[in-house]
C-alpha cells in the first residue's frame, strides 16, 4: 500500500488526455501510454497493506480495522472481515489459497476463510507488541509471525498452536516473506540486518552483513534464488534497495540507489520469456522506480 500511495502521488503529476466516469463509481483515466483505473474507496480510513490473493483478487487491510477482498478488475468488494480491535498492519495469503491472514496492532493474527463465515476461523495470540511480520507456508499449513517485541513465532494454522518462539535482542521485525518451495523465511529488521530463518526449528540459518540503515521491507524472487531488501533514509543518504544471493554465496549482489528518502517497499516484478528481470521500489520521496535487476539501471 505504501507503493500504492507513492504511485498515487506520482500519477497525479502525469497529464492525461481524458477521464471517463462510469456508473459503478470508478474512473478510467487514459493517456498516450497507459490506462489507470481508480475505483471507489474500499476502506473508510488509510489502507495500510495489500497482497495478491488470486490472479484477479487482492486482499487489503486498513486503519479501519477491517480486511477486504476485492476484484482489482471491477473494484468490487467480495468479502469484508471485521474482528481486529486496532488497525491491520499486514495481510498475506498462500497464492491461490482460500485462506487470508491478517496481523494487527492489537498484537494478534487472524485467519479468515474466503468462502467461510464472516468471523475468523483461527486466532493467533502470543506477541506482546504490534505484529509487524507475517508469512505463510506455500501449503498454508504453517504461519510465521514477527513483532516489535523482538520475537518470531511459528504456528499451526489448523489448530492455532504456537509451535515455536524465538527471541533476539533488538530484533524489531519489519517484514517477513517465505522462500518459495523452501522451509526458509526471510526477515527484515530495524537492527539493520536481513536474516534467513529455518522454519523447521525456528532458528537463524544465516544473517547477512548489517546495512547502515533500518531494513524496511523484503521480497523473494519467484525462483527462490534472490532476496531483495529496502532501507530507510533521508536527504539522499540511505534509501537503497539491496539484492542478496540466497543459494550460492549468500552475499550482497547489488545495490539500487536513487531514492532521496526511505524506501518503503521493494518487489520482484513478474518475469517470463522475453522479459528483462526487473524490480520495483517505492519511497517517501513520492516516486516509484523500476530497475533492471541485473545491471541496476532504471527503466
Amino acid at each position: 500500500v505504501l507503493v500504492g500511495r507513492a504511485m498515487g502521488k506520482l500519477q497525479s503529476k502525469l497529464s492525461f488526455h481524458t477521464s471517463k466516469y462510469r456508473a459503478d463509481g470508478s474512473v478510467e483515466e487514459t493517456g498516450p501510454d497507459r490506462t489507470v483505473w481508480q475505483h471507489s474507496p474500499v476502506h473508510t480510513d488509510a489502507v495500510t497493506c495489500v497482497a495478491a490473493l488470486k490472479p484477479d483478487l487482492c486482499v487489503s487491510g486498513g486503519r479501519d480495522k477491517s480486511v477486504a477482498v476485492c476484484s482489482w478488475r471491477s473494484g468490487a468488494v467480495l468479502r469484508r472481515f471485521v474482528g481486529h480491535e486496532r488497525e491491520v498492519t499486514k495481510v498475506t495469503s498462500a497464492l491461490n489459497s482460500n485462506r487470508v491472514f491478517s496481523a494487527s496492532r492489537d498484537k494478534t493474527v487472524m485467519m479468515w476463510e474466503l468462502h467461510g463465515t464472516a468471523g475468523p476461523s483461527q486466532h493467533f495470540a502470543g506477541h506482546d507488541l504490534v505484529v509487524t511480520g507475517l508469512a505463510v507456508s506455500p501449503d498454508a499449513s504453517q504461519l510465521c509471525t514477527g513483532s516489535r517485541d523482538n520475537t518470531m513465532c511459528k504456528w499451526d494454522t489448523e489448530t492455532g498452536e504456537c509451535l515455536g518462539r524465538a527471541t533476539i535482542s533488538r530484533n524489531l521485525v519489519t517484514h517477513l516473506c517465505w522462500v518459495p518451495g523452501e522451509p526458509y523465511v526471510i526477515q527484515a529488521s530495524e537492527d539493520k540486518t536481513i536474516r534467513i530463518w529455518d522454519s523447521r526449528e525456528l532458528q537463524v540459518a544465516h544473517t547477512f552483513p548489517a546495512k547502515r540503515h533500518i531494513q524496511t521491507f523484503c521480497d523473494v524472487s519467484q525462483d527462490g534464488r534472490f532476496c531483495l531488501s529496502s532501507s530507510s533514509g533521508c536527504a539522499g543518504e540511505g534509501g537503497e534497495a539491496t539484492l542478496w544471493d540466497l543459494r550460492q554465496t549468500r552475499n550482497q549482489v547489488r545495490e539500487y540507489k536513487g531514492h532521496f528518502q526511505t524506501t518503503t517497499s521493494c518487489v520482484f516484478m513478474p518475469w517470463g520469456p522475453g522479459l528483462t528481470p526487473s524490480i520495483a521500489t517505492s519511497s517517501y520521496d513520492s516516486t516509484v522506480k523500476v530497475w533492471d535487476q541485473d545491471t541496476g539501471g532504471r527503466g
